[in-house]
């Protein structure tokens, strides 16, 4: 059965979906209160675009983007901080309209590039994104606290 998929700002609505998903990628239960109020700052941020996508009212998955003016690019730089769809619709083009969403959107903004960083236990994912256009072009490091 094709899916037809509405892609469309995310807003306070979401936030259920949107950390029901969260909890879900990262294995792990985050406080509501904390994770509601960096929510809302974060769909407020005229630097972030935050996506959802639905079909029928059904959210199926949604993506973050976060927008900065880099020095080492000498111009605005979208990057991709989270990227989930629903277990139950994935491989049906849900991922796609996302992606391609965020590229109309980077190609009317005059950005210089889109990235995405996977965490290394995710290996499926650079298959992903590989197919969706990426190429794996550095290596990110980290320090956790």
């Amino acid at each position: 059965m094709q899916l037809n998929i509405n892609i469309r700002k995310i807003q306070i609505q979401d936030l259920d979906f949107v950390y029901k998903s969260i909890c879900e990628l990262e294995n792990e239960v985050f406080d509501f209160e904390t994770f509601k109020n960096i929510f809302i700052e974060n769909i407020s941020n005229p630097n972030y675009l935050y996506l959802i996508a639905e079909s029928e009212n059904e959210s199926l998955g949604f993506i973050t983007f976060h927008i900065q003016n880099l020095l080492h690019h000498c111009g605005l730089v979208g990057e991709i901080h989270e990227f989930f769809i629903d277990k139950n619709h994935r491989g049906k083009g849900v991922g796609r309209k996302l992606i391609d969403e965020i590229v109309r959107y980077s190609e009317q903004n005059n950005l210089k590039s889109i990235e995405v960083t996977t965490n290394k236990k995710r290996v499926e994912n650079v298959a992903i994104y590989e197919n969706l256009g990426f190429t794996l072009s550095h290596n990110k490091f980290t320090i956790s606290k």
